[in-house]
């Protein structure tokens, strides 16, 4: 049954991108044109679709609590903890209308999807290639100050530990609030692991709680509160997924 919920999971990812095809490449030519109008109404209307669908045939209860925490009127950087494959459609239901994500360079290669994220305004970070990541930062910042929120998980990869740990925030990935000087959004994400990652990648029924915490101020830090951020941040997740685990849903 379950393998059988991973292969439908599968045709319904790859299905609703080739049948929107047409719309992929009308977003495409809005891009290359300048056109946000028409490319902002393609992805608020496509992207959460497509992740509630795949949420939903997945067998995802998804509980959000926090979303008064967004910043309302302007950008923001949210920043999660990263546990699973599933964490990218989780937070793009979860946190404000869509927005780019600080991804690894892998998912550039998977077909159609990698078009989609594009539009979307993700970006690609190599972790081994010291230029090719200070880029990726730019490019973010750059999304940033287009007036979009973005996503990062400056674990770098999914933390495989135990539930309610964390790995290590690389400092890196804060730059793109620090030098827009938007504030940042921790997002603590518990349960995701257990929808695929820890069942040899098959799906697995689950429920995932997403906890958007009070953001962050970074205008006007100084230079030590921005050295501190990174941990900062961490110790929130990490105390909202302890509350989490003694949570009965």
């Amino acid at each position: 049954m379950y393998a059988l919920r991973t292969i439908i999971m599968y045709i319904y990812m790859f299905g609703y991108m080739l049948l929107y095809y047409p719309v992929l490449r009308r977003g495409e030519k809005a891009l290359a044109a300048g056109d946000r109008e028409t490319l902002r109404r393609t992805v608020d209307y496509h992207i959460p679709r497509w992740c509630r669908g795949l949420l939903r045939v997945a067998g995802v209860q998804l509980i959000v609590e926090g979303r008064e925490n967004i910043p309302a009127g302007g950008p923001a950087v949210f920043v999660g903890n990263h546990r699973s494959y599933f964490d990218i459609p989780l937070v793009l239901v979860s946190l404000d209308r869509p927005h780019g994500i600080l991804a690894k360079e892998e998912l550039a290669r998977i077909p159609l999807l990698s078009r989609w994220m594009r539009l979307l305004g993700c970006v690609y970070v190599e972790r081994d290639d010291v230029r090719g990541s200070l880029q990726a930062l730019k490019d973010a910042a750059a999304v940033v100050r287009g007036g979009d929120s973005f996503t990062i998980f400056p674990e770098g990869t999914r933390y495989k530990g135990e539930e309610g740990g964390v790995g290590e925030f690389k400092a890196g990935a804060f730059r793109i609030a620090i030098k827009t000087g938007v504030p940042v959004v921790p997002v603590a994400i518990s349960g995701a692991r257990g929808l695929y990652e820890s069942h040899n990648y098959i799906v697995h029924p689950g429920t995932v709680r997403v906890t958007i915490l009070p953001a962050i101020r970074t205008a006007g830090m100084s230079k030590e509160e921005q050295r501190q951020l990174p941990e900062a941040v961490r110790q929130n997740i990490l105390a909202a997924l302890s509350r989490l685990d003694h949570t009965v849903i």
